[in-house]
């Protein structure tokens, strides 16, 4: 009579056990469903910190570069605001930094309002295109593209060539959009955009679509020489070595450079001393997460600033 008892206890202990092992994985999976929310909450708000950080960190650049060049008629490579700025503190860190637009050729400035090609623009894509080793249908192609007609230039390309596409589209018959929708143009390979980055841009330097004006004292020795035929390798050096030694507050100080006055002349109105486009980045840092900011910002005469493009990720 004891042994059925006796079995009647096991049973009962190993139910306990089995109760008891189960009620521990309830608590430990709740434990642990605990820990992943309060992670996940940790992790959006060190996010949503990280983000105000870099947004907070365009917005100081700007007043950084209005009050840097406020005192001054130039922008040169030389001045303090060129560059990183990085400010931590006991949450994070945030870091900014800026650089000059409007010493590189501006692409949309090709096709004039009228639908014409500049002769100016196009000679020094041209130039510049040449010291790249790039063809000169690149830029019939690209006129194609922002004119209005359908009219295809020697080399070119109008809706009827895109049409035969996979898939199929239309030219835009526009400006430019972004950099990238230079990826769509006849004969613009991802090679190539690469090779033309640093010494182009899309955006002018003036409101109201007037022509841009490159600025000597930020323009490489690529665009440099391509600002005109007279302006070869070694005119381009002295250029640079001269603003580095002291920045050119105004074009006629060319002139300071053997040739120079000649080159002054003929590129009066096409260049100037002083930038108004900058493209700032701000990459902010919270614990394990991480925000970048990158802007593009019109400076001009008033205390405002015109914010062209902003992007986040």
């Amino acid at each position: 009579m004891m042994l059925p008892v006796r079995g009647n206890k096991g049973f009962a202990l190993i139910l306990t056990m089995v109760v008891s092992a189960l009620m521990v994985a309830v608590v430990v999976e709740m434990i642990y469903q605990v820990y992943v929310d309060v992670s996940l909450s940790r992790s959006f708000r060190d996010e949503q910190q990280a983000s105000l950080y870099a947004e907070s960190g365009i917005t100081g650049g700007v007043k950084l570069l209005q009050l840097s060049l406020a005192s001054q008629d130039y922008s040169a490579l030389s001045d303090s605001w060129t560059k990183p700025f990085r400010l931590d503190d006991e949450t994070g860190s945030v870091e900014i930094t800026a650089v000059e637009e409007s010493g590189k050729l501006n692409l949309n400035d090709l096709v004039q309002p009228n639908g014409e090609t500049d002769p100016y623009t196009l000679a020094a894509l041209r130039r510049l295109g040449k010291r790249l080793k790039l063809g000169d249908e690149l830029w019939s192609a690209l006129a194609d593209w922002m004119d209005s007609d359908d009219q295809a230039r020697s080399g070119g390309g109008e809706s009827a060539y895109y049409k035969t596409m996979k898939p199929p589209y239309s030219a835009h018959n526009a400006k430019l959009s972004t950099i990238f929708e230079l990826s769509l143009v006849k004969g613009f390979t991802p090679e190539i955009i690469v090779k033309l980055r640093p010494f182009v841009t899309i955006f002018g330097g003036q409101s109201g679509g007037l022509p841009s004006q490159v600025n000597i004292n930020a323009a490489s020795q690529e665009v440099l020489t391509a600002l005109d035929d007279t302006i070869d390798d070694r005119m381009a050096e002295r250029i640079v070595e001269e603003r580095r030694l002291k920045p050119f507050r105004a074009a006629g100080e060319l002139s300071r450079i053997p040739g120079g006055e000649i080159i002054s002349q003929k590129l009066a109105g096409k260049v100037s001393v002083k930038g108004t486009l900058f493209r700032l980045t701000s990459i902010s840092r919270v614990k394990e997460s991480a925000r970048t900011v990158e802007a593009l910002v019109r400076l001009g005469g008033g205390a405002e600033a015109e914010m062209i493009v902003w992007q986040e990720y």
